[in-house]
């Protein structure tokens, strides 16, 4: 059985968006049985930190291996199934450098965006390096159904959960109909359904539990 940890509880607005989503995504497509745990959005103990030493989440239990960093665990996940990572070596290496390109090349530009605004100086600056970037990606998905290997794999999890958090918190790539379709394309599998309502009844148990505390 894989753990999954995330927090209890976290505000509305990252919602849908936290990054557990990934994993939990992950196991679904590829039918791994798993479990969902949660440590302190309020207070981070010294057992979280020993986990992932920058008191963030997810992080991953696998049969007492410990990972944390959403890309190490779908990378990690993708070593057990083949349908989430082929064996070929030649595909597997062209999933692995989608998967690399999803954090370095653009969720590296996205999330100081997302910090710092669009409307600073240092905002547009991110905002058309990013562009640049989303119009590389768009010339090649182009010629693609799939980011990698010809089928859905692990990276398609990875860059259309980057794309998908990119459009939503800075409104790109609003202009990348090719992105457009394949976020949507992507998105549309039954196995981002159920871990993205999974996620949000999640979090909604955590309101109940946090009213629970107040009465």
């Amino acid at each position: 059985m894989l753990t999954i940890w995330t927090y209890d509880w976290v505000p509305e607005g990252p919602r849908g968006y936290v990054r557990d989503l990934r994993l939990r995504w992950a196991c679904e497509e590829a039918q791994l049985a798993y479990e969902v745990r949660s440590v302190s959005f309020d207070e981070r103990e010294p057992e979280h930190f020993a986990r992932q030493p920058f008191g963030q989440i997810p992080f991953l239990e696998d049969n007492g291996l410990t990972l944390f960093e959403s890309g190490a665990c779908l990378l990690h996940l993708g070593r057990k199934s083949d349908t989430l990572m082929p064996r070929d070596p030649a595909a597997e290496a062209e999933v692995l450098e989608w998967t690399i390109a999803a954090l370095n090349s653009i969720e590296m530009v996205s999330v100081p965006l997302m910090v710092v605004g669009r409307s600073s100086e240092g905002g547009q600056r991110l905002a058309g390096w990013l562009a640049m970037r989303l119009a590389q990606l768009e010339t090649v998905i182009e010629s693609r159904e799939w980011i990698a290997a010809e089928r859905f794999t692990v990276a398609d999890i990875l860059m259309a959960d980057v794309l998908r958090q990119t459009k939503a918190m800075t409104g790109l790539p609003g202009d990348y109909p090719t992105l457009e379709a394949y976020i949507e394309r992507v998105c549309a599998r039954p196995a981002f359904g159920k871990a993205h309502a999974d996620q949000l009844a999640h979090f909604a148990a955590g309101d109940e539990a946090r009213l629970r505390k107040r009465q």
